[in-house]
Formats: C-alpha cells, sequence, structure tokens
C-alpha cells in the first residue's frame, strides 16, 4: 500500500483544521476521548504525521466536520479523511495500563487522574468550584461539574490517591509530566494551599515535573511554598484578554482584575523562572486577533508563556452551540504569536512541566522555531 498523502495542507494547517472543525469518529480505537471536566473537553488524543493532538469529538462542530476518522477492521490501520478523500495515517495512543487500577480505598485510578495526549498525566484535584453552580459567576464555557455529576471522577482527589496513580502512570505508561488544576475554593489561597499538599506528596512517591494550574492567590508568598513542595511550573489562566469579553463570558472570575493577574505573574516568574509561568487564552471568545496578539506581547515580555487554544464549544455548558473559530483565522494568530515568542527566544519545549509543555490542545508549538 502506498503511503497516504496529506493533501496540499502542511501538518501545521491540518492541526489548526482539525481543532476548528473538530473529526467525527466513524469507528473509534485507542484511549476513550474525555466529556466534560474542567477547562477544554470533548477531545480525543490522535496522532497524525509523529504529533500527538487533542481533537473535539463530542461537539457539536465535530458533528458537522468534514473530517473524519475510520479503522480497517481487517488491518486496524487508521485513516484520517476529507469528505470522501483519504488524506493521511492516523493512530490512536492505546488505552493506559494505569486505568485497570484501584487505589488502596477502592477508587479506579481512572477516576484520579486521566492520560492527556500520549504521555502527560492531569488531574482536577477539587472538581468544585466556587464560581460554578451560580449562573450569575459560572465561567460560560467550563464542565468541572459535568464529570462529577455522571460518576466519572470525585470530587476530592487526595494527595496520597494521587501520589498512587502518579507513581502507577510513570512506571506503566511512561508518563512524563503532571498537570494538577483545581476548581477555585472559597479560601484566599484559590487553591494553592491544596495543590502544594499533592505536589509535596506526588514528589515524596515518584519524580515527575508538575505544573499546577489556580486562580492568583491572594498572598503571593503561596509561589515559594508551591516551588519548595515540588511545582515546576505554574499556569494561572486568563482565558479571555479584554475585561468586556472577561466580564461577558466568565462574570464571577472576571471579578479579579487583569492587573492583579499580571501583578501575580510579576511574583510568579523570579520563583518558577522566566518562561514557566503561563497562561492559557481562549480564542474564539470574542477578542479580536489584535487584541490577543497585544496579550501575548505583554505576557512574553514579562517572562509568561501565552498557551492560545482554540475555544472549543462543549456539550451542556451555557457555549455549546457558540461556533469555534475558524481554521483560517487560528493560522495567522498562531503565525503572530510565535513571531513574538520566537523573537523573545521563548518556547514550549523548554516548559518543565504543562499544558503548554503538552501543547496536544493547540497546534501554536508547530510554529515556533526549532532549535
Amino acid at each position: 500500500m502506498p503511503p497516504l498523502a496529506t493533501t496540499a495542507m502542511n501538518t501545521q494547517q491540518l492541526i489548526t483544521e482539525l481543532q476548528s472543525h473538530g473529526l467525527k469518529i466513524v469507528s473509534e480505537g485507542g484511549a476513550a476521548g474525555r466529556k466534560g471536566g474542567a477547562g477544554p473537553s470533548d477531545h480525543k488524543a490522535i496522532t497524525i504525521a509523529g504529533t500527538t493532538i487533542m481533537v473535539p469529538i463530542y461537539t457539536d462542530t465535530a458533528a458537522a466536520s468534514p473530517y473524519s476518522a475510520r479503522i480497517n477492521p481487517a488491518t486496524q490501520q487508521a485513516t484520517l479523511h476529507l469528505g470522501d478523500d483519504t488524506i493521511a495515517a492516523i493512530s490512536f495512543p492505546p488505552q493506559p495500563q494505569f486505568y485497570s487500577l484501584t487505589t488502596t480505598d477502592g477508587i479506579p485510578y481512572w477516576k484520579i487522574a486521566l492520560l492527556h495526549s500520549r504521555d502527560v498525566l492531569a488531574t482536577t484535584v477539587l472538581q468544585t468550584c466556587m464560581r460554578y453552580s451560580d449562573a450569575a459567576t459560572a465561567c460560560q464555557f467550563c464542565a468541572i461539574g459535568q464529570s462529577l455529576e455522571a460518576g466519572r471522577t470525585i470530587a476530592r482527589k487526595t494527595p496520597s490517591q494521587l501520589a498512587e496513580v502518579a507513581e502507577a502512570a510513570v512506571r506503566l505508561d511512561s508518563v512524563r509530566h503532571l498537570v494538577m488544576t483545581t476548581g477555585t475554593p472559597h479560601t484566599p489561597d484559590r487553591g494553592a494551599a491544596y495543590l502544594t499538599d499533592c505536589a509535596a506528596a506526588v514528589k515524596q512517591r515518584v519524580d515527575l515535573p508538575i505544573q499546577a494550574q489556580c486562580e492568583p492567590p491572594a498572598d503571593f508568598a503561596w509561589f515559594e511554598r508551591m516551588k519548595a513542595a515540588g511545582v515546576d511550573s505554574l499556569g494561572m489562566h486568563l482565558e479571555a484578554v479584554t475585561p468586556e469579553v472577561r466580564a461577558a463570558i466568565m462574570p464571577g472570575k472576571a471579578t479579579v482584575s487583569i492587573e492583579t493577574y499580571f501583578e501575580a505573574f510579576a511574583a510568579a516568574v523570579p520563583v518558577f523562572g522566566w518562561g514557566q509561568v503561563s497562561t492559557y487564552l481562549l480564542a474564539g471568545l470574542g477578542d479580536e486577533m489584535p487584541a490577543i496578539v497585544e496579550m501575548c506581547d505583554r505576557l512574553i515580555q514579562l517572562g509568561v508563556y501565552p498557551f492560545v487554544v482554540p475555544f472549543v464549544p462543549i456539550t451542556g455548558t451555557p457555549l455549546q452551540h457558540h461556533p469555534a473559530p475558524a481554521s483560517e483565522w487560528m493560522y495567522e494568530l498562531y503565525q503572530q504569536v510565535a513571531t513574538l515568542l520566537n523573537r523573545a527566544g521563548m518556547s514550549s519545549e523548554s516548559i518543565k512541566a504543562g499544558c503548554a509543555k503538552c501543547g496536544a490542545c493547540s497546534a501554536l508549538s508547530t510554529f515556533e522555531s526549532k532549535r
């Protein structure tokens, strides 16, 4: 069988297309996709041209996508199709071995942490958020409560549970780094205290790079405490970049001003290092491209990596029918942001752990200069 062509599109274009349009799975294999949860979701990991990416498959957009994936039942070879044309060979990362295990207190490992991409362990340590249950404060894109309501996770992962699962994921599935995020609790530390406890427990059990993600704590001394506990990189996520969009899309979180975030960034960068602090920017929520690029420039100058990700409208959220950003728009945005990153010498490859290190939910890293 001759090699499959990827048509006139390069890998950057194809990844951008798939993450904007989503993918219809005609026949499925590999690790199960992820439904609901904190942050962008409704994805499945797919490897194409040697790169593993997360592609939306459970969304309204994906249901109407011109792209589809099929597995030949005779050969088990997976192929990517654009309409009726076969355009590339693809594969799905296998179901991780650690999913078959149960903690010493009887909880399936997959309810504690999940495999993202092909080698990243991810968990939401507190699956509840002080903003989620009230429509007046909830982030309209977030589905943190969905997986909990469906019984696919538990509300609070203990430090010992996380350490147990992390050790097994490294040993059995060669996981390379851990992402720990959290819903925002009603405490001034905004989850930093619990993330600190969890990181310390994991590092006592296994040498695994960790990124912790939370809102800016009231006391920036938590950054030093998190670092001392074993947190290698930090994520504090703006999501949107203009006050108007922030107020409309995430009214509760918008009460934490952009300037407060920048004060936190300025305090965190000296602790974790230049390029080891990052922020999620969801493109397609309403911010214009110049505003996003300007924000990225400001962040990079401060030493913060701007992880630009196309917005995915998650089923069951207020924004489930909100359109995903056009792939052409995302491609241009990636080019402009990558120019800023390359000029500064900032790269996702140098990040020790986290979403930007993984890069699977965005095509941005493929636009970076490779050193």
